[in-house]
């Protein structure tokens, strides 16, 4: 909160202005035309206030040290701390093979690979002599749950290294838009207004859906070499994480499933769209990224775009 430079005063015990004593002759004329009334002051009494300076005289405010670390905070800044280095998610398939929780990253490289083979986001294939290949690499990540309300997830995901990638060869465009603050600030005013029904959904495997302009070979992840193919690459169909173009192609794949359902796109913001089923009712959805904001006057028809959206995604 902030405090106007009087109540900051009162607080250090201290005046934000210095005056200076003034001479005796014009102090005493200053005495003369603002005297109070009542019993005049003796000489001791004026020297007195002639002689007080306040910078030098005034009451001091008495300075605490801080305090530091108590002994229990240390203890439990040490105890945190020792669970971040020794809980440390792995960084290489070594470390994971190593790791206690094994079987549960194993789980979920598993389920990853297996969003990758339902959503066709490649195929197999013999490398051409001298194409280029853009590797790929395991990211774990242990997010932890609540005590009694949810377990530990484990969660592994597939990146490719586009850092490699070469514009013009393997990538064109990158950009992507998202919907603006101002979009989010006047649906909620509308939802308000209104009385709306407000729904949020979020995409799983959000990039994996998008669809390639360019060809793109990938290594093989580690860990699931297929018999036969082992000098095969994989030939992306559809983006994975990190490719540069992964989140442009998302959101030209999201603008095209919302044409096809019969959703307009805002002139004003490309990450807004809306719908008009009938007269009386509207709908109107907001993406960003992977995460999405719709607004109706109508339940049933939020209810129907939110399944129209999980049959497709």
């Amino acid at each position: 909160m902030v405090q106007s430079s009087t109540d900051q005063s009162k607080e250090t015990g201290s005046e934000k202005l210095n005056f200076e004593v003034e001479t005796e002759d014009k102090h005493a004329e200053t005495q003369v035309v603002n005297w109070p009334f009542g019993e005049e002051k003796s000489e001791e009494e004026e020297q007195e206030e002639v002689g007080y300076v306040l910078a030098r005289d005034r009451t001091r405010m008495e300075i605490e040290q801080p305090k530091r670390y108590e002994y229990d905070d240390i203890i439990a800044f040490a105890l945190v701390a020792a669970s971040e280095v020794l809980e440390e998610d792995p960084k290489t398939i070594k470390a994971f093979l190593a790791s206690k929780e094994k079987e549960k990253w194993l789980s979920a490289m598993n389920e990853e690979i297996k969003s990758l083979h339902d959503n066709h986001t490649w195929e197999l294939f013999k490398k051409p002599p001298g194409s280029r290949v853009v590797s790929c690499k395991w990211i774990f990540k242990k997010k932890e749950g609540i005590l009694g309300v949810e377990l530990d997830r484990f969660k592994a995901r597939l990146v490719a290294r586009g850092f490699i990638q070469k514009e013009g060869i393997d990538f064109n465009e990158v950009f992507s838009p998202v919907v603006k603050h101002r979009s989010i600030k006047i649906l909620m005013a509308m939802v308000v207004e209104f009385d709306l029904v407000l729904e949020q959904m979020d995409v799983k495997t959000t990039f994996l859906y998008g669809k390639l302009d360019e060809v793109i070979l990938m290594k093989k992840p580690k860990g699931f070499d297929v018999r036969g193919k082992e000098d095969y690459v994989c030939k992306l169909n559809k983006s994975v994480y990190s490719l540069k173009q992964s989140p442009r192609q998302w959101n030209r794949r999201f603008a095209e499933f919302m044409a096809h359902i019969k959703f307009h796109r805002s002139h004003y913001d490309n990450c807004v769209y809306f719908k008009f089923p009938s007269k009386p009712e509207f709908v109107i959805l907001l993406l960003y990224v992977d995460d999405i904001l719709m607004a109706s006057n109508s339940k049933s028809e939020v209810e129907k775009l939110k399944s129209e959206l999980s049959m497709e995604f």
